[in-house]
Formats: structure tokens, sequence, C-alpha cells
């Protein structure tokens, strides 16, 4: 660790005194050198055997931000308009009202479709052509582009087929291909099975009782995020439904697949040095362009989310800094991922930080302990 830096060994370590956190790792880099590594705990949530340095975990929606990554390099690359409509490169997805949904409102949560009326089994989520098939026949449930949604798992479908019908890849292929072997990262949608010994086991754990601060959930008047997630009719509910039953996120079949809405497996590290190549050269190696990097986070979606039922914001593909997303700075642009885990960059500052974990707590955007971390990264600055 970096002289300087020691306020975020302390908060990590607050975190198992003070946090119930039981397994998990966090990794900082500047300016795109590694100043923070940290892990302890035990690999699995409830296991014995110690977290290592190559110990990987799922990050659910943290994964979200490195697929947002795929279209936006098509991008650059010359390969994809992002104000197309998306039926120029997948036909299929016009039916129903769809015809002038636009390439950035996938990325920016404005399509329209954040829930399917059959949810599909995890079977068929995993299968690769019943999650596209099912969101190109769907009815949107508000006029795409004139609102935005939290597209909690169909984002898996409108992101990994608008990449395989443009490039001919799966997006956990083009991600190992083009962004994970030149940067050396450990990250993947889609674990190899001779990375299968290194992954922990994940589940729910118990919080502390609530402390004050930590940047909770703002919720909008008259109507609690807990009132929604209850509501088996609330597009909510749905959203978040839209596989049933949920997945066992520890079976090797789920881990196999590639969900990149909910199934990216990562260290901290890895997360950490992806977004630090976004920002900045990384042993060489740079992702975003400066044009690029302004279109990641120039804010696309904003206020009442219909899916959340806080405000949030959007660039294309990343949520951004907010109440309900806290990250480092107003510039600052990334994902958390459902129960803990975080990805994020601040480009003024240089800083790229990667948390995981393998204890599941209650909430969607803004988890305690990553909290605790980026309030610590912010008084080492």
């Amino acid at each position: 660790m970096s002289p300087g830096f020691e306020p975020v060994r302390d908060a990590f370590v607050r975190n198992f005194e003070q946090r119930g956190e039981r397994g998990a790792a966090v990794a900082v880099y500047r300016h795109g050198r590694k100043v923070v590594d940290l892990w302890a705990g035990t690999r699995d949530v409830d296991g014995v055997e110690p977290w290592a340095v190559d110990t990987v975990q799922i990050v659910r929606s943290a994964g979200k931000g490195v697929a947002a990554a795929v279209p936006l390099l098509l991008h650059q690359r010359g390969q994809l308009d992002l104000d197309a409509p998306v039926g120029t490169y997948w036909p299929e997805f016009k039916a129903n009202g769809k015809e002038r949904v636009l390439v950035r409102h996938l990325l920016a949560h404005r399509a329209g479709v954040p829930a399917l009326d059959r949810p599909l089994t995890p079977a068929e989520a995993a299968d690769g052509t019943s999650g596209p098939r099912a969101v190109a026949a769907q009815r949107p449930a508000w006029e795409p582009g004139t609102d935005h949604g939290y597209h909690a798992q169909t984002y898996s479908w409108l992101i990994g087929e608008l990449v395989r019908r443009v490039t001919g890849r799966t997006v956990g292929r083009w991600i190992a291909e083009e962004i994970a072997r030149p940067l050396s990262l450990d990250f993947w949608f889609g674990l190899p099975a001779d990375e299968a010994h290194r992954i922990g086991r994940v589940g729910p754990v118990e919080p502390p009782a609530a402390q004050g601060g930590g940047g909770a959930l703002r919720l909008r008047p008259k109507r609690s995020v807990v009132d929604a997630y209850q509501d088996p009719d609330s597009l909510t509910r749905r959203a978040f439904g839209a596989i049933d039953p949920l997945p066992d996120e520890n079976d090797g079949a789920y881990r196999a697949a590639e969900l990149p809405a909910s199934n990216g497996i990562a260290t901290a590290r890895g997360l950490a040095r992806c977004y630090a190549a976004m920002i900045g050269e990384v042993d060489g190696h740079r992702l975003f362009a400066p044009a690029t990097l302004t279109l990641a986070r120039t804010e696309e979606s904003a206020g009442p989310d219909r899916v959340l039922v806080v405000s949030t914001r959007f660039g294309l593909g990343f949520m951004l800094h907010g109440p309900a997303a806290p990250l480092l700075a107003p510039g600052s642009f990334g994902h958390p991922g459902r129960g803990g885990s975080l990805g994020f960059a601040d480009p003024e500052s240089g800083i790229a930080l990667g948390y995981v974990t393998n204890g599941v707590q209650k909430g969607v955007t803004a988890d305690p302990r990553a909290q605790a971390l980026v309030r610590a990264v912010r008084s080492a600055l």
C-alpha cells in the first residue's frame, strides 16, 4: 500500500469489525498505478478457508460497467453508431413499438423493457437465445427514450445480443480477447472451467444495526423502496424478477453463463485496473479515448427511476455520482453491484477503485462497506 492511503486500510479493517464483513478485497489505482491492494476474511461466506491473493467473487451489477465499455469501444472504433436504431443491427428488436429505440437508450436504461411478460427460468436466462428473443418480442413499459428505469436483468440480453450482432462474438469473449487479455485482468462473463477453483461462495449476511451516514438511498415521496419490492405487480419487482426463480449464484452452470447484468466475476484489482484503463494509461494500455470518456460520463438519464423508485443518474452504461450511488466526486462514473460490490473511476483525481465481497447485504446502490472505503479514499487525497 502506498503511503498516504492508510485510511483505506483502516476503513477496510473496520468493515470486518463493525459492518458485518466476512470476506472481501479492495484495490485502488491512481494515475494508472496501484496504490491499495488488500484482502481479508474467508473465501466463502460460510467457510473458514482464508481469502487468497487470487480469490475471485461474483460482483453482480458491478459488471454492468465493464459490459458497457464494449459498445463504447465499438463506437470508438467506428463499428457502432450510438444514435442508430437498435433494429439497424438487430432487426427482430423492432417488434411491438421498439423501432425507435436507439443504441444509446439501451445503455442509459431508456429502452422501456426492464421487465418481461413471462420471466425466464435460470436455464433459459443462460442459454444465449431465450433472453434476446424475449426482449426483442417484449412491448415497452413506456415510450422508449422518454423516461428511464433500471434494466436490472434485461440489460444482459440487450447489451449481449447487440454486441453479438455487431461483432459476431459474445460479450464475454469480446471482453476476454479485447480488454482482459491485454490488461491482464481477472474479470469474466462466463467463468472458464480452469479458473473455477478460485471462486468463493457468496451468500446473505445481516448488517449490524443501522448507523448514521453512509449515503443511504433517498426515497421518492409517498412510496418506499420496500413497498416496491413487496408488490408482485410493481415494475421494480418484475424487473428484478425477470429470471424466476432467482439463480443460485454459487452454481457452476450459472457462473459459466454470460449475463452482463448480473454475473460478472472478478478480483478487486481486476475491477480497479479496468476502470484505471478507462481514464488513463495502465502499463502501456488505455481503453477510452478522451471523447469516449466524455460519452461515458455525460448524463443521459436523471431523476425518478421507474424501477429503483429513487432518483438516479446514468451516463452511457455507467451510474453517475449522486445520492442514490455516491461515488468519489461529481465527475465519477462506475457501477455498484446489488449487495455490496463496486467499481468506478474519477478522472479528475485519477482514482479507480474495485471492491468485491462474499457477504451480500440488503441494498442496491449504496452499500455501507463500499461507502466507507470511498470516504477513506476521499480523505486520503
